[in-house]
C-alpha cells in the first residue's frame, strides 16, 4: 500500500466565517376562535406535512393540594387518548395511524400538551379526532387503572436514580410549595386518583380560553385556520385556564447533600434564577452561560472533562417555565474527585462572574447560539415547537428575528455583568446525591453544606 504525502501547496485555508445572515420569518397568520382558542398557522412548505402543538395552562396550586394536582395531571395526559365517546384507545391510534399521523399529550408544571403530525391531506380527520379528545375524553375505569399501576412502578424507577432524586431535591429546595416544586408525583397520591377524578378535572381545566394551538406546514395559514375552527369551535367549558404564580426567591450560596451510601459517583446539581427571553440582559446571558458550560467547547467542560477527566458530560443549561427561569447545572463525577470536581465548578463559575470573557470566546459561542437557533426552527416540527414555546411566554414570531440580532451586539462587558448577576456561585444553590461518609469531609473546605 503506497501512500501520497501532502505538499503545503495541497493545503487549503479554511474560509473565514461570514456574517451571520439576517433570518427572514414566516408568516403567521392568527385567529382567535369565538370560544377563546388562539390559533397561530404558518405555511412551510416543501414537505407534505402538517404539525401541530396545542398547549393548554395547566398549573397546580400552592401548598395543599399540591401532590393530588401533579398526581391527577400526569395520569390525565398518560390516559387522556383511552377513548372517547366514539373510539377506544386502540381505535384512535389506528385511525391517527391511518391518517399517516401521530398523536400524543404530556403534562408538565405548567401545561397540558398535544404534539401531532399528519399528512396535509389527514389533517381535517386528525383535528376531528382532537375535538374529539377534547370535548369528550372518557377515560375508562380499566385504561385509568393499568396506567396508574404502571406509573407507581416507574416512579419507583425514577427515585431509584441519583438524577433524578437530585432534580426532585433541587426544586424543591428552590421552589418550596411552589408548583414548581414538584416535578413527578407520589406514589400514594396516584395510587388514589380515579377515573371519575379525571373526568371531573378535565372539565373544570381542559379549556380552549386561553390555551395556544400551532399548526406548521404545506398549507395556506387561511386554510389551516378555517380547518381549525371548524374541528374545535365546538370545544367549550365554564372552565378556566391557570397559570403558576410567581416563584419565590430561591436561597442562595449553600448546599445539601443527601447520602446515597455506596456509590461510586457523586451527582451534582446547582441551580438558580435566569433572565427571561423577555429581559434586557437574556442575549449576554445566554452567551455568559454557552462560554461557562452550555455547550462542548465550554470552559467547565475543557476543565474537568478534557482537562481532568472528571466526568463525561458536565453541562449548565437555562430552562424557561412561564412563571420564572432557572439555570441549572449539572454534572456526575466519581466519589474520590467530587469535592476537586465541586472546586472547579464553582472556580469557572468565578471566572465567568469576574474576569472578561476573551473575544473569540465570544465570538465562537455567538456563532454556536445563532447557529443553533437555526437549525432549531428549520424543520416544521421544530418551527412548531419553537413558537408553541414562544407563544407561551407571551412572545411572537419576531423574537427569532430580534434574539440572532441582540447576540450580534453583545459586548465582553455585558457578557461579564450578566455573568456577575447571574452565575457568581453564591447566587446558586446546591444539591449533592452521593456517598456522604467519603465526600462529606473533603466537601466541607470547599462548600457549605447545610442538613438535609
Amino acid at each position: 500500500m503506497t501512500t501520497t504525502a501532502v505538499t503545503p501547496s495541497d493545503r487549503r485555508t479554511v474560509p473565514a466565517l461570514g456574517k451571520p445572515r439576517t433570518p427572514k420569518l414566516p408568516s403567521v397568520g392568527e385567529r382567535t376562535l369565538d370560544n377563546g382558542l388562539r390559533v397561530l398557522a404558518v405555511r412551510r412548505p416543501g414537505v407534505p406535512l402538517a404539525e401541530l402543538r396545542l398547549r393548554i395552562p395547566f398549573a397546580g396550586p400552592k401548598g395543599r393540594g399540591a401532590d393530588t394536582h401533579v398526581a391527577r395531571a400526569q395520569l390525565l395526559g398518560d390516559t387522556l387518548l383511552s377513548g372517547t365517546p366514539t373510539r377506544s384507545a386502540s381505535q384512535v391510534a389506528a385511525d391517527v395511524q391511518a391518517l399517516g399521523g401521530q398523536l400524543s399529550a404530556s403534562t408538565d408544571a405548567d401545561r397540558l400538551g398535544f404534539g401531532a403530525s399528519v399528512l396535509s391531506s389527514g389533517l381535517p380527520g386528525l383535528l376531528e379526532i382532537l375535538a374529539e379528545v377534547l370535548t369528550g375524553a372518557t377515560y375508562p375505569k380499566d385504561e385509568v387503572v393499568g396506567e396508574r399501576d404502571r406509573l407507581v412502578s416507574e416512579l419507583a424507577i425514577y427515585r431509584s436514580q441519583a438524577g433524578v432524586v437530585a432534580r426532585e431535591a433541587l426544586l424543591q429546595r428552590m421552589y418550596g410549595d411552589h408548583p414548581y416544586g414538584r416535578d413527578l408525583p407520589e406514589a400514594e397520591a396516584v395510587e388514589a386518583v380515579t377515573a371519575a377524578q379525571l373526568r371531573s378535572l378535565h372539565a373544570r381545566r381542559v379549556a380552549p380560553a386561553g390555551s395556544v394551538l400551532v399548526v406548521v406546514g404545506d398549507l395556506t395559514p387561511a386554510r389551516a385556520i378555517g380547518l381549525v375552527e371548524q374541528a374545535l369551535s365546538g370545544w367549550t367549558t365554564q372552565g378556566e385556564a391557570v397559570e403558576a404564580p410567581p416563584v419565590p426567591q430561591a436561597p442562595q450560596g449553600a448546599a445539601v447533600l443527601l447520602d446515597r451510601p455506596g456509590a461510586v459517583q457523586t451527582t451534582l446539581r446547582l441551580g438558580g434564577p435566569a433572565p427571561s427571553r423577555t429581559a434586557p440582559d437574556y442575549a449576554a446571558f445566554t452567551l455568559a452561560n454557552l462560554v461557562f458550560g452550555g455547550y462542548f467547547s465550554s470552559r467547565w467542560v475543557a476543565n474537568i472533562r478534557e482537562d481532568k477527566g472528571y466526568t463525561y458530560s458536565p453541562h449548565s443549561s437555562v430552562e424557561h417555565p412561564p412563571a420564572g427561569s432557572r439555570v441549572v447545572v449539572s454534572a456526575d463525577v466519581a466519589t474520590d474527585v467530587t469535592a476537586p470536581a465541586v472546586l472547579e465548578t464553582l472556580y469557572e463559575l468565578g471566572r465567568i462572574a469576574t474576569v472578561p470573557v476573551g473575544q473569540d470566546e465570544l465570538d465562537q459561542a455567538r456563532r454556536y447560539a445563532i447557529g443553533s437557533l437555526a437549525l432549531s426552527t428549520a424543520s416544521q416540527a421544530g418551527l412548531a415547537s419553537t413558537l408553541s414555546l414562544l407563544a407561551g411566554a407571551g412572545l411572537g414570531v419576531e423574537w427569532l428575528r430580534d434574539h440572532p440580532r441582540n447576540l450580534g451586539t453583545v459586548t465582553v462587558e455585558q457578557v461579564l455583568a450578566a455573568g456577575a448577576q447571574w452565575l457568581a456561585p453564591r447566587r446558586l444553590t446546591g444539591v449533592l446525591v452521593g456517598d456522604a461518609a467519603t465526600v462529606a469531609g473533603p466537601l466541607s473546605g470547599v462548600l457549605d453544606i447545610e442538613p438535609a
